[in-house]
């Protein structure tokens, strides 16, 4: 399992990337954490081979990551197809959120995850 999944050499990485959280991944986290979004449970900064996700939950293999205005650009938009594709190959479902959505639509994007989470808890 740690061959692709939350490797050492990624460990560092991490755990920077989570004290440099942006707002809106904190917004988020603070619904996701302790399995408060009913009952399942979520991780920050879980990495797949080298990629790091914002959010991902490893029972329900659903992963969520927040978009800010860097990601508009094309070559990103290229980046990060390619990065969602390879994750998907591991059987992982992926909802992606802009930082607006977090900011300015709350319940909607709980109400997506929340689904997701029983879409995924029922298969």
């Amino acid at each position: 399992m740690t061959i692709h999944f939350n490797r050492k050499r990624e460990k560092y990485k991490r755990k920077n990337l989570r004290k440099r959280s942006t707002i809106a991944e904190k917004t988020l986290w603070q619904y996701l954490k302790g399995k408060k979004l009913t009952g399942y449970k979520f991780r920050r900064q879980y990495s797949v081979d080298q990629f790091i996700l914002d959010f991902y939950s490893p029972k329900l293999k659903l992963a969520i990551e927040i978009d800010g205005g860097y990601h508009s650009n094309d070559e990103i938009q290229i980046y990060d197809k390619a990065r969602q594709q390879l994750i998907e190959s591991f059987g992982i479902k992926f909802l992606r959120f802009t930082v607006d959505e977090v900011y300015y639509n709350i319940d909607k994007t709980l109400s997506i995850i929340l689904n997701a989470c029983i879409e995924s808890t029922s298969k």
